[in-house]
């Protein structure tokens, strides 16, 4: 309880210091979202309505941020402020903070600060990879998590649920160190981890502990405190004139736990995903902009309009589609007697803790593993203006052991159905799975970043 007493001070000095900073600069923003607000909201057309909603969901410095939190936790609304400083040629910086409450009383907040090293030169308009430095803190809190057991034989009746909140400071950087033809990078992170695990009282299952113990569920009597470090290469080349766009990171992380030293451990993380445009004349990638936070849509790094992608502009009649194949393989590395928590493994099943879609026509965090490997291939495709159709098909494992992970008993899933589409991305998704042997799954899912945003910390 105590360090969750420390975040909203830490969120208010940096919201403080930065704005007292560059208090200029935020007072002219504040008089442009002003302007517009009067443009859109003081009058009644079908143009003016859409343009207030722009204004009052991705607007800046201050719009209403909404997305999905993790499964079975509902959608988040709340405030969110996005402020820009540029204090010289070099340096690029932008604060992003926010705070969203759910249906179910889940809650985010967090503050995250991106300093971009541009090295531009007055009167030039170059766009090149740039150092991205970010520094952060995020708490979030959950009122529902499921949890049915360790490895891939677990039972559906064996569901359960818990609360869990956790709390993330760090620092992390973005490096590009090769051509832009490889877009080649190195990545660093430092983070400190604070998870706090409680009952469920949701009535739709037992609670955690009603069904497990600390050795069903390691670390569910006690948590410690995480130092947490990663380094990892990322490469983003986009190869054949744009006809294949790539993106393959390789993540290797260490957690120390304080105080109880049975819970460190390390994990590899290996991700492929490969994204083919079906036409030449599409948008670019649809990959989050590094240089913006999470509430941010800026499409230039050096552009000094911070605006979002227009949605009175013309519709566009232009067909726009990808089809995308990924490959992930997690593994966990433990020292004799040390053990994996059971909250920072990996799950497939509907979608996992991030909100990223695994074996969709299983329920939510059906199959949990210290190591996983999962196959995907999707194609999504724009009908009319910003709705899109998308389906997916999925097969893949968790495993207890490193030496499990092959590629033999997986398990299988499809699922299909609309998108709505938003300045080139796909914001909300709405699908039916099935193909797994446990029924279907019908999932809504919001984009929690904002229309090109970064994404935030990972929960595990």
């Amino acid at each position: 309880m105590r360090r969750a007493k420390f975040f909203p001070v830490a969120v208010l000095l940096v919201l403080t210091a930065l704005a007292q900073a560059q208090e200029s600069e935020l007072r002219s923003e504040f008089r442009r979202e002003g302007d517009q607000f009067k443009e859109n909201c003081t009058k009644f057309s079908l143009k003016s309505v859409v343009g207030c909603g722009e204004v009052f969901f991705t607007g800046h410095p201050l719009h209403i941020a909404v997305g999905s939190l993790a499964p079975q936790n509902g959608f988040g609304v709340g405030p969110a402020f996005v402020a820009h400083w540029t204090p010289n040629n070099d340096w690029r910086l932008n604060l992003n903070a926010d705070g969203v409450v759910s249906t179910n009383g889940s809650w985010r907040a967090g503050a995250y600060l991106k300093a971009v090293h541009t090295k531009i030169n007055p009167g030039t308009i170059e766009v090149r990879p740039f150092p991205i430095f970010n520094v952060y803190v995020q708490t979030t809190s959950l009122n529902k998590v499921g949890y049915f057991g360790l490895g891939p034989d677990t039972l559906r009746s064996d569901e359960s649920f818990f609360g869990m909140r956790e709390s993330i400071v760090g620092t992390n950087v973005i490096y590009p160190v090769a051509s832009k033809a490889l877009n080649l990078s190195f990545y660093g992170e430092a983070n400190g981890r604070f998870v706090e695990i409680r009952d469920s009282r949701d009535g739709g299952a037992p609670s955690i502990e009603q069904r497990f113990t600390e050795a069903t569920a390691p670390g569910l009597t006690s948590q410690p405190s995480y130092a947490q470090f990663g380094e990892g290469i990322r490469v983003r080349p986009s190869l054949f004139s744009g006809a294949i766009k790539l993106n393959y990171s390789v993540l290797y992380q260490q957690f120390v736990a304080a105080g109880d030293s049975r819970f460190s451990f390390q994990r590899l993380t290996l991700d492929l995903t490969h994204q083919i445009p079906l036409y030449r004349n599409q948008k670019g990638t649809t990959l989050a902009r590094d240089h913006n936070g999470p509430d941010d849509c800026s499409s230039e790094v050096t552009s000094k309009e911070h605006n979002c992608p227009s949605a009175t502009a013309p519709v566009t009649r232009n067909r726009e589609g990808n089809i995308g194949l990924r490959l992930l393989l997690t593994e966990s590395f433990t020292s004799t007697g040390h053990v994996v928590p059971f909250y920072f493994q990996p799950t497939l099943g509907g979608s996992d803790i991030d909100g990223k879609a695994s074996l969709a026509s299983y329920q939510d965090y059906r199959f949990r593993a210290p190591n996983l490997l999962l196959l995907q291939g999707n194609i999504e495709h724009s009908l009319y203006g910003p709705i899109g159709v998308t389906f997916l098909a999925e097969t893949g494992k968790v495993a207890l052991t490193r030496g499990d992970i092959e590629f033999k008993h997986f398990v299988h899933s499809y699922a299909a159905g609309l998108t709505l589409r938003a300045g080139g991305f796909p914001m909300v998704s709405l699908r039916f799975a099935w193909g797994g042997n446990e029924g279907t799954h019908n999932t809504v899912s919001m984009n929690n970043s904002l229309l090109g945003g970064s994404s935030r910390p990972s929960l595990y």
